[in-house]
């Protein structure tokens, strides 16, 4: 583990009894612990009509996260490219470069993060084509690199920021499309395990030198949830098989607190559901985590991890934290 990087992303959970201000203030204060613990970059996801997840304006998040830290890369994990002009994208994160040089990061996806009528609300009469996903990156790294003599469309602020551009994915999809133009790869493991081996064997094996990166760099996403014991983790994790179950329902709530026994008591195919859901998940006390994360290091060769943590209460998630990273460090 002492090769892999840390990083945290978060969705900026709204919880049960709390509210939207509640949730932002919290995402500061994980950050500025997370940048204290030494994690590489906290990124934020964008997620649209969603009560339970405060991370819509992921470009203002960002710039917020950016201004209450001082080291800590930041970025989105991500902005999801099909609702976005390019354009709009390159002045948003040029902008952020601006005002935070060397610490913002564009992670980019291609699915909408929403419903599908949500996204027609965000798209309005564009419609989107497997083919364009690669034409908007191609645009926005144009974009962000130097200006061209006779380029006539010019991000400003944007154009010579450089800020670097991750692809994100959970097929085969991106993982080729990363290779192919040689960009780091984030698989989303946290959520959707289940093609993270195929994607990115198929990404070292071909990808292809650019100037932004000259060898792959895969990161993986981690569901963790750290706690002095087993038992303990276990329960806090509850409110993370709440919130999956949530969503294998096609529902999409409040994150809630932990409850006792919760996943005994599902039925056989609720459990196998958020088994396989959570398959990358690392829950327990010290010595569980350390296994856990040194074994996805083994299997995957990753080179970071972004962790997420779903803990009701702040100040446990913090604990969380503190935890895994020491676990990280004692392996």
């Amino acid at each position: 583990m002492k090769n892999v990087a840390l990083s945290l992303l978060d969705l900026v959970p709204v919880r049960e009894g709390h509210t939207v201000a509640d949730a932002l203030a919290v995402a500061l204060q994980t950050a500025r612990h997370a940048e204290q613990l030494g994690f590489a970059r906290y990124w934020l996801a964008e997620h649209h009509n969603m009560r339970g997840i405060a991370s819509s304006a992921t470009a203002v998040l960002v710039g917020y996260i950016a201004g209450g830290t001082t080291r800590i890369r930041v970025g989105s994990g991500g902005v999801m490219l099909p609702n976005h002009a390019p354009l709009v994208v390159a002045e948003s994160f040029g902008t952020l470069a601006e005002l935070y040089p060397g610490r913002i990061d564009l992670g980019l996806g291609r699915a909408p993060g929403t419903d599908p009528m949500t996204m027609r609300a965000l798209r309005r009469d564009r419609t989107e084509s497997v083919e364009d996903f690669p034409h908007d990156v191609a645009q926005l790294q144009a974009l962000l690199a130097p200006a061209q003599p006779g380029q006539r469309l010019v991000a400003t602020p944007g154009a010579g920021t450089g800020v670097p551009i991750w692809l994100l994915g959970s097929s085969l999809f991106s993982a080729q499309l990363a290779a192919a133009r040689g960009l780091p790869y984030a698989f989303a493991s946290h959520f959707a395990p289940a093609m993270l081996m195929d994607a990115i064997s198929i990404y070292r094996q071909t990808f292809r030198p650019s100037a932004q990166l000259d060898k792959p760099h895969v990161m993986i996403g981690v569901p963790v949830i750290a706690a002095p014991g087993d038992e303990e983790a276990q329960f806090l994790a509850s409110s993370s098989f709440q919130r999956v179950l949530d969503i294998l329902h096609g529902t999409r709530g409040l994150l809630k607190p932990p409850r006792e026994g919760f996943f005994d008591r599902l039925a056989e195919a609720e459990r196998a559901g958020v088994s396989r859901f959570l398959s990358c998940a690392v829950i327990g006390g010290p010595d569980t985590v350390r296994a856990g994360l040194a074994r996805l290091a083994e299997q995957t060769g990753c080179d970071e991890m972004i962790l997420v943590s779903d803990v009701y209460d702040p100040a446990l998630r913090l604990r969380s934290l503190d935890l895994t990273m020491a676990a990280a460090r004692s392996s």
